[in-house]
């Protein structure tokens, strides 16, 4: 895969690949080196992965997120749940070309804010 590979052309992740990484950038983060909880935690990862695929709603999306948020605070000691809550959120990556300016932003070219032109010369 190259870094210009369009997004809708990337080779999406199966459930298990997607919950592996979840799985595996949160116990690396918290420093959770139990292989027991390490299974405990990717089952739930693959369970959530497994409900999101089928396609949410907002409304949907944010009733899936405080469900995992719940089930993590169960699963993790308190000092590993307020670390994983501070922890910086990972932006979803966007496809290339899809960052505009802002409608009220100014154009240095000389093209109306927010316009792909406005946005290719501002680069």
């Amino acid at each position: 895969m190259t870094a210009q590979e369009p997004f809708a052309e990337r080779p999406q992740r199966t459930p298990d690949e997607e919950a592996l990484k979840q799985t595996t950038r949160l116990v690396r983060e918290l420093g959770i080196r139990d292989s027991m909880r390490f299974d405990t935690l990717y089952k739930m990862h693959l369970k959530y992965v497994r409900v999101r695929q089928r396609g949410l709603t907002r409304a949907q999306n944010m009733e899936h997120m405080q469900a995992i948020y719940s089930e993590l605070k169960q699963l993790l000691t308190p000092d590993e749940f307020d670390r994983f809550m501070s922890h910086p959120v990972e932006q979803p990556r966007r496809p290339h070309g899809a960052n505009r300016i802002a409608p009220n932003q100014p154009a240095t070219s000389g093209e109306a804010p927010g316009t792909p032109e406005a946005h290719t010369a501002n680069q």
